[in-house]
């Protein structure tokens, strides 16, 4: 089967995560993605292991040509690039695409059916729309922060650029809404992604319960704020679990199974309300007996009572877990220098589509002499 999106041609002027993770997508799905760096290469490829893990993470089975747009030959280069695209991702400082007459106002008029997305740290109708913006930004504005990290504790970033990623994934829904409506009126358009937006997006839930309880969102470790059990750490013989069993019927059934169902009499425990007043007891309590078994037969005898516990796990471990291995959502790619490594692939599946694997990540340039008018 056809991947879905054979034939279409990306063009990504893109940094670091959010435009390249975004068209690293479009490229799994079957699209054809020219990455154009300038001279010194997408700024992640200078930054140390760091870097080099998001060049290989977000840049398999790409073309990479070099183009310096402070050139008029290498901005005509550049425009002839994006004027045969299908779409374009752009994540350059605010301005410098419009500068080198290669932003949406320039090129859409003569090519209407171009998708063309610009990705910032902030939307360009706001006071900060040319402010630099990375990820922490988008985490500390955003109330990400806020919610992160132990109550007694100071604000933490979440442990991975999730404002990055998130804006990439926005990105792609955006294209993909993008080329739909083309199909149907033959018309592509302009759409904006900014980090602090996505951010903002991924805690839709905090917000509807600031809503119903009136009172802001506030760390609290890992335990959910207004139920118990939940996201609760539990220190197992060999290793932790996180388990949730705040309804009822589950609340019940983990005390028959700990053997202390007193406690679902005890006004300590009554509700979650008041099990989120005594959490500490609570999960002194849990801990008594699920501290004496080891990880593997814990989440074995929890799954069959229905309750809902899950391993801490690992990078290793994850890489060789079970239920890892079969869904296929690590596949493999193919560095530069032309060792072999994991890396995630599409976080779904879709019948007919297998994911895309031992795709190389291109040497920086390494395709520019294909371009017209180019001799190697």
């Amino acid at each position: 089967m056809t991947s879905p999106l054979a034939g279409v041609r990306v063009v990504e002027f893109g940094h670091y995560i959010a435009a390249p993770a975004a068209t690293q997508l479009l490229s799994d799905l079957g699209a054809e993605v020219v990455k154009v760096e300038p001279p010194t290469g997408d700024q992640a490829r200078g930054i140390g292991a760091y870097g080099e893990g998001i060049v290989l993470a977000y840049n398999r089975g790409k073309r990479s040509v070099v183009l310096d747009l402070k050139l008029a030959e290498d901005r005509d280069a550049a425009l002839e690039l994006v004027m045969a695209a299908d779409v374009v991702v752009q994540n350059l400082r605010a301005g410098t695409m419009a500068r080198h007459g290669l932003g949406p106002d320039d090129v859409l008029p003569a090519h209407p059916r171009l998708v063309y997305v610009s990705v910032s740290g902030f939307s360009s109708r706001s006071p900060s729309a040319r402010r630099p913006g990375l990820d922490i930004a988008a985490q500390a504005e955003s109330g990400l922060m806020s919610v992160t990290g132990e109550q007694d504790g100071d604000p933490l970033r979440v442990g991975i650029p999730i404002a990055d990623v998130a804006a990439g994934h926005a990105v792609v829904q955006a294209v993909l809404a993008a080329l739909l409506r083309r199909e149907r009126t033959g018309r592509g358009g302009f759409a904006e992604v900014s980090l602090l937006d996505a951010a903002i997006h991924l805690q839709s839930a905090m917000w509807g319960e600031w809503h119903v309880t009136g009172q802001e969102p506030r760390r609290k470790g890992n335990g959910q704020a207004t139920v118990a059990p939940a996201a609760d750490l539990v220190h197992t013989a060999d290793g932790c679990i996180v388990l949730s069993a705040y309804t009822p019927e589950h609340f019940a059934r983990l005390c028959r199974f700990i053997g202390k169902e007193w406690m679902t009499g005890d006004p300590r425990f009554a509700d979650n309300p008041a099990r989120v007043a005594h959490r500490a007891v609570l999960l002194a309590e849990i801990q008594q007996v699920l501290g004496t078994m080891p990880t593997t037969e814990c989440l074995a005898r929890l799954a069959d009572h229905g309750l809902v516990a899950a391993a801490v796990r690992g990078y290793q471990e994850v890489a060789a877990a079970e239920d890892v291995r079969a869904s296929g959502v690590l596949t493999t790619g193919i560095a530069p220098d032309g060792t072999r490594y994991p890396v995630p692939s599409l976080p779904f599946r879709l019948d007919g589509v297998e994911p895309a694997a031992d795709r190389a990540v291109p040497r920086l340039g390494a395709d520019t002499d294909t371009l017209p008018g180019r001799s190697p």
